[in-house]
């Protein structure tokens, strides 16, 4: 058979009910069940006859108010229910075409069960509520004695968070049950069992369901059940189980000792770090303990496997070790010592701190560092592709923009109205092409072209945290460049300096480091690969054929060789640190596991080391105050990773440097890319965005590499029906509520479907809203149109939608849930249609990532967002712009109503095509307000009130619950504010 699991059904109000003056019961809302699918062969029932327990009531009276769904309520206090059989009463309604009913019970004297204000939701035929509890049976039929072959079924809703399950089943040769089938019992927590009498049959076929017409039916497949005793978990089917719900053997064993533990210096700081433990349960932290200096012994207990130890005395010898502690409290032996001598105190570092507020409250302004504004030109670069890409004849460097050029036009992103700013990311790459930040190869160090004398990345961050601007880093944790990462693993390639190749291969300097800005004085070039390659074979090389010829040839003639370029198939990298695949199926578990680009080195995310090294570098950035990280490839590290890792040595990094409420809005946004107009992925939960918002709901093992294994399997298994949803972006009818998240991974995410379907706002509108309720919360979404990789529908071009689409756009990302994005320059429609990538074959000058310092020459100040208090030259001429008025207006109404930054929305009640409410409550502020992008709009069941228009300043008193506003028209948009300020900012081209 084949269930589906419908939506989550919509509430309405139920009023309280007042009888001879007296208040009867506040019964809250009332639930439009969906029906209960049923089995083909299965009669619709056109009856429920309702069993209730009395035991624990000791009511001398029971009645049953119910209204069959879609139809009215009984009057109060409904019908009088009769005697059925020790401790039970019951009712048979007649639910003539209805699927079910909504009930309560009362005493008929105003004592209520409601169902804790909630109503019970019932289906059709038996029906049982006992003691809150909801089942499918009748308790008064003498069943007499078991006989035949019997089958005790335990099912698991643990994943599920059923609060009652139902076994609709068939024994072999025999009908299927009536559904919703037979009520189970509750066995222990998160167990539910039922005995079944099978009579001559020997297995059985069945399905599982809440009651409330939510199935889990094996994928449509059914379950087969044998006799004897039988766990269903996670649609797995256990035979000859063990009893699940028998008493547990309590956890005894403890974790091993953490071994390699390692412990290096800098300055006043030493880094430990080590290996994970092995436990039988799973390891829940590790207790460092630290000897040495004047203060003693100190104990820190820490979740991830590295701890960055800071503050010490100078010239001191400390010694770590380190044990694990289980869930249950068993701790392991200590590990070996592991010791480190500070040495003198390094100059003290201007060091920030992030601001530390709701990122929500921050649009943001999106740039290529090194294509924005030029501020220093003595730290441009173009690279080995200078001129074959056509940059040297436009004068046009790859790397040419900096922090300084930033510093200088922060007031320009400021005067746009944007308050936090995404940048690429910031450590040394190397590569041929490597201006975009995605080629990491020293990962702690910041990349010297980007950096100016009075312009480090520190004072980058300081300058814009003094005008109230946030900083996004751009970080990757998948991938290396591909000469690897230095401190971890860099691969060494067959080079010779022959004929064909000297012009290629760099003469060896000694002593020389690369660092991407400094020229190698041999070559007089400021690339250098001559640490990289060696003629002869290096020890403990792995890579198979070393400096044969291939057979094949370069695009000039020149003889190839193997091993004389990086692979992950060539055994040129390590395996412990890098994976060895490329990726074959974009949807797969080798998505995750395997190379993307010969130029981008595949870590090995599950490797405890790589781990290590990402935290390390990445606690850096964090100590410098970044206030979040946009998390570049985030798909290609299983979720469970990110889960396990990565995202809590996030928190706890900032929780120790900055406290829990810097820790709590420290962004941090993936790019899950999913390039398909659908919810889900092409049906894999895995590389869908809404997915890496949540917490895992299960235990892996112990070791990371098996846990991502077991995690892509079992979350797929699952299927997209039977993945977490919320409720945290929308509105409870007209009310905020308190968003639950307690589930919540730590990564937001890039709306990706928003931004596969912009190329319609209408369209983006309706595709953002089918997904909101698989999101953790919604409200937090990112959302752009395009960006430096893609545009609309995985174009390779930059936004050419005109104008006022443009326009259009930008209301409804201004007004609609999550946070508004601009890529640089699309204020002035910059590039539009142009190639936004396209390597070295063609000039950045012709493409979507074109330097846009032409378009700030001159100078600006701003004191305040959205306002420019002066500017000259060419950035007076961009700041004119249509499209920047119009975000400057709309920059100016998002910040003066809070439902517009933080508030969750709805649709209900609302006609319109881009038309919703949004609402935003907390203790000092109520901000509610209605929004319609573009077309008209009609608003019932909203609260009475005088609202006034953000835009026009039309004022309207709403007296029955109704609001009528006309078409704005393209690009325009009206914000109806209960209570509201009134007009904010001027008219424009399109707020008018």
């Amino acid at each position: 058979m084949r269930c589906t699991s419908p939506r989550p059904p919509r509430w309405r109000p139920f009023a309280s009910l007042v009888v001879a003056g007296g208040l009867l019961g506040a019964l809250a809302t009332v639930p439009q069940a969906p029906s209960a699918p049923m089995d083909p062969a299965a009669a619709q029932a056109t009856t429920a006859t309702v069993f209730y327990y009395t035991k624990t009531r000791n009511w001398a009276s029971t009645y049953l108010h119910y209204a069959p769904d879609g139809g009215s309520w009984t009057t109060v206090p409904g019908t009088k229910m009769e005697a059925a059989c020790t401790d039970w009463v019951k009712k048979t309604v007649d639910l003539g075409p209805a699927g079910g009913l909504a009930a309560t019970f009362n005493n008929g004297g105003g004592t209520w069960d409601n169902n804790g204000g909630a109503n019970y939701a019932l289906g059709t035929g038996n029906i049982t509520v006992k003691d809150g509890v909801i089942a499918h049976s009748d308790p008064c039929a003498d069943t007499g004695p078991v006989e035949g072959n019997r089958a005790t079924v335990y099912y698991s809703t643990a994943a599920t968070g059923w609060t009652t399950a139902n076994i609709h089943y068939q024994p072999a040769g025999g009908a299927w049950t009536t559904v919703p089938g037979v009520g189970m019992e509750a066995a222990c927590t998160g167990w539910w069992k039922e005995t079944l009498d099978l009579g001559t049959a020997t297995t059985l076929k069945a399905a599982f369901n809440n009651g409330n017409g939510v199935w889990d039916n094996n994928n449509s497949a059914d379950y087969t059940i044998p006799t004897g005793t039988t766990t269903v978990k996670d649609r797995t089917v256990t035979r000859d189980a063990a009893d699940p719900c028998a008493t547990e053997v309590p956890d005894t064993q403890a974790p091993t000792a953490p071994a390699k533990v390692a412990a290096t210096a800098t300055h006043t700081s030493i880094v430990l770090s080590w290996d994970a433990a092995n436990d039988n349960k799973g390891v829940t932290k590790y207790q460092v303990t630290r000897t040495g200096g004047t203060k003693g012994t100190t104990v820190t207990d820490i979740g991830s496997t590295v701890l960055s130890d800071t503050g010490l005395e100078e010239k001191t010898t400390y010694t770590y070790t380190v044990k694990a502690v289980d869930a249950a409290g068993n701790t392991s032996p200590a590990s070996a010592e592991a010791r480190a001598t500070t040495g003198e105190k390094a100059p003290e570092p201007t060091t920030g701190t992030p601001l530390g507020t709701d990122p929500r409250k921050d649009p943001i302004y999106f740039v290529l560092t090194a294509r924005f504004f030029d501020g220093d030109t003595g730290n441009n670069r173009g690279g080995s592709q200078h001129t074959k890409s056509g940059n040297a004849a436009n004068g046009d460097p790859m790397f040419r923009g900096d922090f300084k050029g930033l510093v200088d036009k922060l007031d320009y992103i400021k005067a746009l109205g944007f308050s936090a700013v995404w940048i690429t990311p910031v450590v040394l790459n190397r590569s041929d092409y490597d201006y975009h930040g995605y080629h990491g190869y020293d990962f702690y160090k910041v990349d010297a072209r980007l950096e100016s004398a009075g312009a480090s990345y520190q004072d980058l961050i300081d300058a814009a945290h003094a005008k109230g601007m946030k900083i996004y880093q751009d970080v990757v944790y998948n991938h290396s460049s591909r000469w690897g990462a230095k401190g971890l693993s860099t691969p060494t390639v067959y080079g010779v300096r022959d004929a064909q190749w000297s012009w290629y291969y760099d003469e060896r300097s000694e002593g020389f480091e690369y660092d991407g800005l400094t020229v190698e004085p041999k070559s007089g070039k400021s690339y250098y690969n001559g640490d990289l390659w060696s003629t002869a074979e290096p020890t403990g090389n792995t890579c198979v054929n070393w400096g044969k010829p291939t057979g094949g040839k370069s695009a000039e003639g020149y003889t190839l060789y193997n091993c004389q370029w990086p692979s992950p198939t060539s055994g040129m990298f390590p395996k412990a640190y890098y994976h060895q695949c490329w990726i074959g199926n974009w949807e797969g578990e080798d998505a995750r596991s395997c190379w993307l680009h010969e130029d981008l080195a595949d870590f090995d995310t599950e490797n405890t080391a790589v781990q290590n090294y990402l935290i390390g570098a990445y606690d850096k950035y964090i100590d410098m105050g970044v206030d979040g990280f946009r998390v570049d490839t985030a798909v290609h590290i299983p979720r469970v990773t990110w889960n396990r890792r990565f995202l809590p040595a996030i928190q706890e990094r900032v929780t120790r440097k900055f406290g829990a409420e810097a820790a709590k809005n420290f962004f941090v946004f993936g790019e899950v890319a999913a390039f398909v107009n659908d919810k889900w992925n092409r049906g894999s939960v895995n590389h869908s965005a809404q997915f890496y918002t949540w917490k895992e709901r299960k235990e892996y093992s112990a070791d990371d590499e098996k846990a991502a294994l077991e995690q892509f399997d079992h979350e797929n298994n699952l299927g997209t029906g039977n993945q977490p949803t919320s409720t945290n972006a929308f509105l409870n009818g007209n009310s905020y509520h308190t968003p639950d998240h307690s589930r919540f991974s730590g990564m937001n995410i890039i709306d990706m479907r928003m931004h596969m379907n912009f190329s319609d706002a209408q369209n983006a509108f309706g595709n953002g809203k089918d997904s909101d309720d698989s999101v953790n919360d919604a409200t937090y979404n990112v959302v752009y149109v395009d960006s430096h990789d893609y545009g609309p529908n995985k174009s390779n071009n930059r936004y050419s939608g005109g104008t006022d689409a443009w326009a259009e756009n930008l209301s409804l990302m201004w007004t609609f849930r999550g946070i508004p994005t601009l890529y640089y320059g699309s204020e002035i429609e910059f590039q539009k249609g142009q190639k936004i990538d396209c390597g070295p074959t063609c000039p950045l000058a012709t493409t979507g990532r074109a330097y846009y310092g032409d378009h700030l020459a001159g100078s600006v100040t701003a004191s305040d967002f959205s306002k420019a208090d002066a500017a000259s030259g060419q950035v007076a001429t961009t700041l004119n712009q249509p499209l920047v008025r119009h975000l400057q207006r709309l920059n100016q109404i998002r910040r003066a109503v809070p439902a517009l930054q933080t508030g969750q929305y709805s649709t209900e009640g609302i006609s319109g095509q881009m038309a919703f409410k949004r609402r935003y409550t907390s203790v000092s502020a109520d901000s509610f307000a209605l929004v319609t992008v573009t077309g008209a709009a009609t608003y019932t069941g909203i609260p009475n009130g005088t609202y006034r228009d953000a835009v026009t300043g039309d004022v309207r008193t709403v007296s029955g619950g109704t609001l009528n506003v006309a078409a704005p028209g393209k690009g325009n948009l009206r914000v109806y504010v209960l209570d509201g300020p009134g007009k904010i900012g001027t008219d424009g081209l399109y707020l008018k």
